[in-house]
This record gives structure tokens, sequence and C-alpha cells, in this order.
């Protein structure tokens, strides 16, 4: 079975040989053991109530049980932008008018923005090109609203989520060669990786200290305001199904998009529920049935989500021993089950 769990120790050699399969501009997974070795530890002490607010942050696995091969990682920030800034550019609209000349303009502006500041945040989703099949990178994204419903008085209000901007077939950000590049006097890796580490104090000393009027950039750059990567997409899809929307915040390198909403509206927390669990053998449930949920056990310390066929009948879940084993539930424990399928609203 793949189930997408809680970070171990004993995961940074794994991790460090995942990270090497992504590309540029995921600021929060990089191949860096020293940093991927603080991330897991800093995991740890939140799952453990001994971290300080401003650096409690989950970060989670997915593991086919089956030959223990780590296949892709998740995170959430629980509050962002308590010690360090959290910067985003905010989308706005100016208007220019003259009536005597009969001139009327409206421009888009950026302008730099702390408004998510205390907003928990979803990040750092990799998946392996080689699980890239139907329904695992679904299992994965969704495991953090799974954790986020079942915990759900360990995180704030509002959530968000920054996705890739878009690069170009040479790798290069349009947006960060038009903006960024002029100011910071860097390369975008290097920006993406000082500011993925916490040294975030050279974006407050360099960055614009006025709106950027995106009329002004070049075409390519314009285009690319709130544009998703292409191989971002389908998370973006997710996130939209679960509940989030794009409103006007922007990532200050490479433009892509903000996702945001009320933790309360998220579909996982409003739709999944709580039932005991039954376990059958493979034979006596309906291995065939188009039914399929999301399933996890309530274990703060060792939380582990997963998917299966069926859906809650009867105010149980079935479960066979093997997935049972592999979500470690027992036979009348509680487990937290949300249907693939959105619920279908009644007609008023």
């Amino acid at each position: 079975m793949i189930v997408v769990r809680c970070v171990q120790p004993g995961d940074v050699d794994a991790l460090v040989a995942l990270a090497h399969e992504t590309g540029p501009g995921l600021t929060t997974f990089k191949p860096d053991r020293e940093a991927l070795t603080a991330r897991v530890e800093r995991a740890l002490r939140t799952l453990a109530g001994t971290a300080e607010p401003y650096e409690a942050g989950y970060f989670f696995v997915m593991e086919n049980t089956a030959t223990g091969d780590i296949a892709g990682v998740c995170g959430i920030e629980t509050e962002v932008g308590l010690e360090q800034p959290f910067y985003n550019y905010r989308v706005s609209t100016v208007v220019h008018a003259s009536k005597d000349l009969g001139v009327w303009t409206k421009m888009s502006l950026l302008n730099i923005s702390h408004d998510l500041t205390g907003y928990a945040e979803v990040c750092s989703l990799f998946l392996s090109p080689r699980y890239r099949t139907a329904g695992v990178g679904g299992l994965l994204s969704r495991s953090r609203f799974m954790f986020i419903a079942q915990f759900r008085e360990r995180f704030p209000e509002r959530l968000c989520a920054e996705l890739r901007g878009h690069f170009d077939d040479s790798f290069e950000s349009p947006f960060w060669n038009a903006v960024g590049s002029h100011f910071y006097q860097i390369g975008f890796n290097e920006a993406d990786y000082l500011s993925s580490h916490g040294k975030k104090s050279f974006l407050a000393e360099l960055m614009p200290r006025y709106p950027v009027y995106v009329d002004l950039l070049p075409e390519a750059a314009q285009k690319v305001v709130g544009l998703t990567h292409r191989d971002t997409a389908p998370a973006r899809k997710m996130l939209e199904a679960e509940g989030l929307r794009y409103e006007n915040h922007v990532d200050i390198f490479d433009a892509g998009p903000v996702l945001e909403c009320h933790i309360a509206d998220l579909r996982t927390v409003r739709e999944s529920v709580l039932v005991p669990v039954h376990i059958v053998e493979p034979g006596e449930r309906n291995e065939e049935s188009e039914a399929r949920s999301l399933v996890s056990n309530t274990s703060l310390d060792d939380f582990r989500v997963g998917a299966t066929v069926g859906a809650v009948r009867d105010g149980t879940f079935l479960l066979t021993a093997e997935e049972a084993a592999a979500l470690r539930v027992n036979e009348g424990d509680m487990v937290r089950v949300l249907a693939s399928q959105p619920r279908v609203k009644s007609a008023a």
C-alpha cells in the first residue's frame, strides 16, 4: 500500500536522493543534507509540542510499504511570517484618466505585501516521476488536509499555498529576469536557496521600494504574472478542488500564483468523518466498487493516510488486514474517511 506518513529521522538519506529529482523553483525542497536534517528535526519538535510558534511545521513522506521506497514529500508550515517576513506581491489595479484629453487607462501594479502573515501554508509538494500515475498525486496533496482536519486545533483560521511560477524552455524565469535580477544581482536559484533557508534579510534590503507597473515590463514577463508552472498545474487543480482560490497574490521571485482560503471551508474539513474500522478478508468487500476513499488513523506521532476502495457504510469503514497494518490501526479503532468524490449538494 502507498501511504503518506509523518517523517522519521531515518528518512534523511531517502529525502536527499529524492530532492535530486526536482527542478528549479521548488523553494522548500532542495538536495541539501544539512537543511533536510534540520527540517526533519523541526518537524519532530513540532509533533512533540516543543517547537517555537515561528518555527512550527510538519513534514510528510509518501512511502510504498511493500518496498520501503520514498516516493514523495509534502509539508505544512503552521504560521508563516512570525519571525522572517513572508513577502508576496499583491496585484492591484490603478486607473489614470484625463477628462480633458479623453484618456482613460487601467494598469496592474505589484505591491509588496505582508497580507498572508499568520496563515498556515501547504508547501514542499513533490512526487517522483516514477510514481506519477492516477490517484497518487491526489493522495499526496490531500494527505495534508486530512492531517489538518484531524488536528484542527493546531492551525490558524486561514491557509495559503505558493505555486511554482512559469519557466521557459531554457529553465529561465521571465519574471525574475525582468524584475528580480536587476535588484538582487544574483541568479534565481541562489536567491531561491537563500530565501528557503531563512536568509531573507537581503529581500528587505534590496527589493523595489515602490510598486512595479506590470505594463512596463517586457511582454514575456507580463504574461507570466499569476501563471502556474506546467508541472505544477495538476497540483493547482487539486488545491482548487479542495477550496483554495487565487486572490491576487503572487510570488516575488517568479510571480507564481498564491492560492488561499479559510481552513473551515476546505472540503476535507467539511466532509471527512470519523468512524470505527472493521477489518475483513479481501473477498468480503466489493473490490470492484467504483467508490474510493482516503482513510487515515488518528495518531499525531504516527499519522498515516492512504487510499482504498469503498465508502462509509452503516457507520463503519472496511479495511483489509494488510491495509490496517499499513495504516497502523486495529479492529474498532477510529479512522478519518474522505470520499474521493465530493458530496452532491441537494437542490434548494
